[in-house]
C-alpha cells in the first residue's frame, strides 16, 4: 500500500485526483476513502500544512489595512445612520464640501418624507375609490328573490327551473 502511495506522490496531484475519480466510479466508498486520505494527509495542499506564519502575517496585514480604509469611510460605525439614526459623518477636511454634503442630505431627507406622504395619499385615494366602487355595486345589485312564504298561493313561482 505504501509503495502505491509513494508512486502516486511521485506523479503529483493529477494522479491523486485520477485515483479518487476512479475510486468513485468503481465503488463510491473507495473514492470517499481516498478523498478523506487526501484531506487528512495534506497531500492536496490543505490549509493546515501550508498556512505558514508568513502567510498568516500577510493576511492579518491585509485585513488591518482594509479595516483602516473602511473606518475612514465611516463603515466601521453602526448602519443605523442609513435608516434614520444619527447622521454624524466624519469631516472630510474640506469645510465647503462638508456643508454641501450636510445640505444635500437634509434636502434628500425632506424630499423622501414628502414622497412618503404622497404615496400615503395615493394609497388612501385608491382605497377610497375601491370602497366607493364596492358600495355602488352593492347598491345597484338586484334585490334577492322573494321568499317562498310570500308566494304560497302561486305554484308557478315556487317551481324549480325546468320542472
Amino acid at each position: 500500500m505504501s509503495s502505491m502511495v509513494m508512486r502516486l506522490d511521485e506523479m503529483g496531484k493529477p494522479a491523486w485526483i485520477a485515483a479518487m475519480v476512479l475510486g468513485f466510479v468503481v465503488f463510491w466508498p473507495i473514492g470517499l476513502a481516498i478523498l478523506a486520505f487526501l484531506i487528512a494527509s495534506g497531500r492536496m495542499g490543505s490549509c493546515r500544512r501550508n498556512w505558514t506564519d508568513e502567510r498568516r502575517a500577510g493576511w492579518e496585514n491585509k485585513m488591518g489595512m482594509m479595516h483602516e480604509k473602511m473606518s475612514r469611510w465611516g463603515c466601521g460605525r453602526s448602519e443605523r445612520r442609513f435608516w434614520g439614526g444619527s447622521r454624524d459623518f466624519t469631516p472630510s477636511g474640506n469645510r465647503a464640501f462638508d456643508e454641501y454634503r450636510a445640505e444635500t442630505i437634509r434636502r434628500l431627507e425632506d424630499e423622501a418624507g414628502e414622497f412618503r406622504d404622497f404615496l400615503e395619499q395615493l394609497r388612501h385615494a385608491k382605497d377610497k375609490a375601491e370602497f366607493d366602487q364596492f358600495m355602488a355595486d352593492r347598491k345597484n345589485r338586484p334585490t334577492s328573490e322573494p321568499s317562498r312564504d310570500q308566494n304560497k298561493g302561486s305554484d308557478e313561482t315556487n317551481r324549480p327551473y325546468g320542472a
